[in-house]
């Protein structure tokens, strides 16, 4: 079974609408099931964006974004250091 990619928003909003759905008695299994999500995948959605607003968690996101664009070029300029590194070693 492919997986789905849902965006911040759309976790969001699943999220708000089994909290809607347990307010109306109904378990959390019951209310996945209906949203085809499993009990495993909302308990971590809730864990990472369970308080969060729809502009913070696309904040989130853009951050998350840049933070590993940031760790490529770090990998980038340490693999560079270290091919000139060896270089000037190899001139000595």
């Amino acid at each position: 079974m492919p997986r789905k990619k849902h965006s911040a928003e759309q976790i969001i909003t699943v999220l708000r609408q089994i909290e809607v759905e347990q307010s109306k008695g109904r378990s959390v299994e019951e209310a996945c099931r209906d949203l085809q999500i499993t009990a495993f995948t909302y308990y971590r959605w809730r864990k990472r964006y369970g308080g969060l607003k729809m502009d913070q968690a696309k904040r989130l996101k853009e951050l998350e974004k840049e933070n590993a664009q940031l760790k490529k070029a770090v990998a980038d300029l340490t693999l560079d250091k270290l091919i000139l590194k060896e270089l000037a070693q190899g001139n000595s």
